[in-house]
């Protein structure tokens, strides 16, 4: 058995980006935003992700631009690192070693080389209590240093960090926890504390839900979760604070943010819109309403101009100042379940689940960025507790990606099950999907699995699907009998059932001749053009969960797994059981590209997982504990450009690469140590390779170009290298390079090269007699050049030229064009650079 060696499992996108509070920097071109164990830094005018700042171990969990350099990002990570990045570059600067699990980071312009952390309390064994400490970063050149002396300044604080803020530009700190308000005041090295009563007298939670300071007044506002604001002002007189109380949302206020002059609040919350209170004015506010999800963090740019927003559905909104949306980042749309399974686009390659609800996601795995959302439901879904609304939970492409198969379902308590069938067709033109058609109640119970047949040159494309109730359905594609009408439509071509068992899942085998359909402990197989039942397998019993048919020079091979924990391969030429083993299996799929299989096993409470060939004994490849819990959703996404792995552990991911999701909805893959290797040496390349802007139109022509110019003509090289031009010249390097306060003045230098560009006037007669005796210069001079090769040489010269020959090596010989350009160099008038070099 081939362990896991070189192969390690990672996030490969889809990470949550509305984690933490996105920054926006100064100059409001970029945007930063944690997103699992790295920092994105995306473009906030193309939504592009211009760099990935790759170096923590563990989950980031705060992101915050240096106070004393706009160009810099510090970064804090559970894996106990602050790390100092440039991210304009995506250079790593500097690591700090903090020791300890870091939660969130602050830093103040008056607190210079010191951040403030949360970490958990030193005597809390659990993790449950956190302090704020302050850390003074050391100055040195080492690229990893150690800070470990922490200074306490806050104890029992949240580890939220929208609890916790900076007031007057680092005067004093206020941190909500619960019912209490701490302030901490740093000149007097004191803190006031200020509590609220559980619920007030109309019954609304005052629980603090996030605290936001104003950048020059003394005035702390606090959210809470009945949806009120609070302006504390006077505290720092603990018997003589008072405060204000704003209402507007109706749920808990979820993040509050300053203007950085102070002039608005922000607020946001379940509601999905962004409120922009007049501060000292609170009676006036704007909205800008239905941003899509709810608002988890807000923040503000330095200079004001951009607002941003992140949301639920792990999707970051920016905003021009409260008045319009000028872009959507959004990130992978991540429910509280997945009830599709994995599947892969086969036009676009995009990874497509559930997303939004009623939606279909179309997400790219090779950018990590969403595509699209595709509306299936087609309603307008409501926001309430306990409302039962369609769900889409089955989805299926065909082989080609032309056609797409869903099925939404609605349960309500006096209703019975509503289900719909719908077929969508891709169109070319809009380069997406357009609804078909609609089969309303396809069965009388829910629909367990559908499949499509690949179609062939003599056969149409067709759609299975199994049920509850007993019996699976053949869905045809049908070409209209009459040109006039509108197009293809679907229609049901077969019903099959099984001495009433119920069906869980099916397939086609790799030649859509075989269709095999699962009854419970009962394996059909059934002809797929006459619908003919050709036989049935048996097996231990217990009923089938998985089925899959082997590819390629597996395909005379069926598995299945079963509730007994036991997997199953039958020999379809023989009609027998081939072997079986005992495996609690939660996952079993194939690779549509190789013979490969893969099985994801449960055991103590993690998933190994175990790569192998249905017609070999022994696996190519496993993997003990990919992670904790059941996955019960995965799939192999074909890749771009084959990886050319020799090693025997990793020659499985060369087509294809293996996704899946973990019961926290993490979406995790392999990735061999070759792959990372290539990612590294691209990351330096961009790097090291700073003469040139890494523009789009760079990344579109520059490999052409350099392609180009290694193709070039020897001889023309050669040429160039003997034709000096004039700004290789060593006066010329001298002037570019001679700082500019040592020069002369511009108007001296200005003049005098404009007039070693002019052109003396003179008669155009006198102009055409001087080119026609240059013309005859030339001529003689070629025409003695070529009398003096065309010479006879004798043959004791002969005999001595061959002799010099072969002890010393030829000089190369000009070519015409290139004594023409000599003389044209000669020709130039340089007077301008002598009088500036005699002055």
């Amino acid at each position: 058995m081939v362990e896991h060696g070189d192969i390690r499992v990672v996030h490969r996108g889809g990470s949550k980006i509305d984690f933490r509070q996105p920054v926006i920097t100064n100059d409001s071109r970029f945007l930063l935003c944690t997103s699992g164990d790295c920092v994105k830094v995306f473009s906030t005018s193309t939504e592009e992700c211009i760099h990935d700042l790759q170096g923590h171990t563990d989950l980031v969990t705060g992101v915050l631009l240096r106070p004393s350099n706009h160009l810099q990002v510090y970064s804090c990570s559970i894996d106990g690192t602050v790390r100092l990045w440039d991210f304009t570059d995506g250079i790593l600067i500097k690591t700090y070693v903090i020791g300890c699990p870091i939660y969130s980071i602050y830093a103040s312009a008056n607190h210079e080389g010191v951040i403030f952390i949360v970490v958990p309390m030193l005597s809390d064994k659990r993790s449950e209590l956190f302090q704020l400490v302050a850390v003074h970063l050391p100055q040195s050149g080492d690229q990893l240093v150690e800070s470990r002396e922490l200074s306490a300044v806050l104890s029992s604080v949240s580890s939220n960090p929208a609890d916790i803020a900076f007031g007057r530009g680092g005067e004093y700190i206020a941190s909500a926890k619960g019912f209490q308000l701490k302030v901490f005041f740093f000149k007097k090295q004191k803190s006031y504390e200020f509590s609220l009563k559980e619920d007030n007298k109309k019954g609304g939670l005052n629980t603090f839900t996030c605290v936001a300071c104003h950048p020059k007044d003394d005035c702390i506002a606090t959210g809470h979760a009945d949806g009120k604001i609070r302006l504390w002002r006077n505290f720092n007189h603990k018997k003589e604070y008072t405060y204000s109380t704003l209402h507007w949302h109706h749920n808990a206020v979820s993040s509050l943010c300053f203007t950085p002059e102070g002039t608005n609040l922000l607020s946001g919350g379940v509601e999905s819109v962004l409120v922009q209170w007049r501060y000292n004015q609170e009676s006036q506010r704007d909205f800008l309403p239905r941003l899509g999800a709810a608002i988890t963090h807000i923040a503000v740019s330095p200079d004001g101009a951009l607002f941003c927003t992140s949301h639920s559905d792990n999707k970051i909104t920016i905003i021009q100042s409260c008045v319009k949306v000028s872009a959507v980042i959004q990130g992978l749309v991540k429910g509280e379940n997945v009830q599709t399974d994995l599947i892969v686009d086969p036009r676009s390659k995009a990874l497509v689940l559930n997303g939004k609800p009623g939606h279909l996601q179309f997400y790219s795995l090779q950018r990590d960025k969403l595509f699209y959302n595709l509306d299936i439901v087609q309603q307008e879904y409501i926001h309430e507790l306990g409302l039962e609304q369609f769900e889409v939970v089955k989805a299926a492409f065909d082989a080609s990606g032309t056609w797409l198969a869903t099925v939404e379902e609605r349960k309500q308590k006096s209703a019975e099950l509503e289900v719909n069938l719908k077929l969508w067709a891709f169109d070319e033109q809009t380069q997406s999907f357009v609804l078909n058609t609609t089969i309303s109640a396809p069965h009388e119970a829910r629909i367990t699995a559908m499949c499509f047949r690949q179609a062939t040159d003599s056969q149409t494309t067709m759609l299975v699907s199994t049920s509850k109730d007993g019996h699976f359905k053949a869905w045809q594609l049908a070409t209209p009998a009459h040109t006039e009408d509108e197009g293809p439509s679907w229609s049901c071509d077969f019903v099959g059932t099984y001495h009433g068992l119920v069906p869980e899942c099916c397939c086609f085998s790799a030649d859509s001749s075989l269709l095999a359909v699962s009854f419970q402990e009962v394996v059909t197989v059934w002809s797929s053009t006459s619908w003919e039942l050709l036989t049935t397998l048996s097996q231990p019993p217990g009923a089938i969960r998985d089925l899959c048919f082997g590819r390629l020079s597996c395909s005379k091979y069926l598995l299945g797994t079963t509730t007994k924990n036991l997997l199953c391969c039958w020999n379809l030429l023989t009609c027998s059981l081939e072997w079986s083993t005992s495996m609690d299996i939660s996952l079993l799929l194939a690779d549509p590209l190789s013979e490969n299989m893969a099985a994801f096993c449960c055991q103590a409470g993690c998933t190994d997982l175990f790569v192998f060939k249905p017609s070999e004994p022994r696996p190519l490849f496993s993997h003990k504990a990919v992670c904790s819990g059941t996955v019960t959703r995965a799939v192999f996404a074909p890749r771009e450009k084959m990886l050319d792995s020799c090693e025997e552990n990793g020659q499985w991911l060369n087509r294809s690469q293996l996704h899946f999701l973990t019961q926290y909805m993490d979406l995790m893959t392999f990735t061999t140590k070759a792959e990372d290797d290539r990612l590294m040496a691209s990351s330096k390349q961009l790097v090291i390779d700073d003469s040139v802007a890494m523009t789009p139109f760079y990344l579109l022509l520059g490999k052409h170009r350099h392609q180009q110019q290694q193709n070039e003509d020897p001889v023309s090289s050669l040429s160039a290298e003997r034709t000096a031009l004039p700004q290789s010249s060593v006066a010329i390097k001298e002037l570019l390079q001679t700082p500019a306060h040592v020069l002369p003045s511009t108007s001296f230098l200005c003049s005098m090269f404009v007039q070693s560009l002019l052109i003396s006037v003179t008669d155009p007669r006198e102009n055409n007699k001087k080119a026609e005796e240059e013309v005859e210069s030339e001529k003689e001079e070629e025409d003695s050049e070529e009398e003096m090769e065309s010479g006879i040489v004798r043959p004791d010269q002969a005999a001595v030229s061959v002799q010099a020959a072969e002890s010393a090596a030829p000089t190369p010989t000009l070519t015409k064009a290139q004594v023409r350009e000599l003389r044209r160099l000669k020709k130039l008038d340089h007077s301008w650079l002598a009088g500036l070099l005699d002055s």
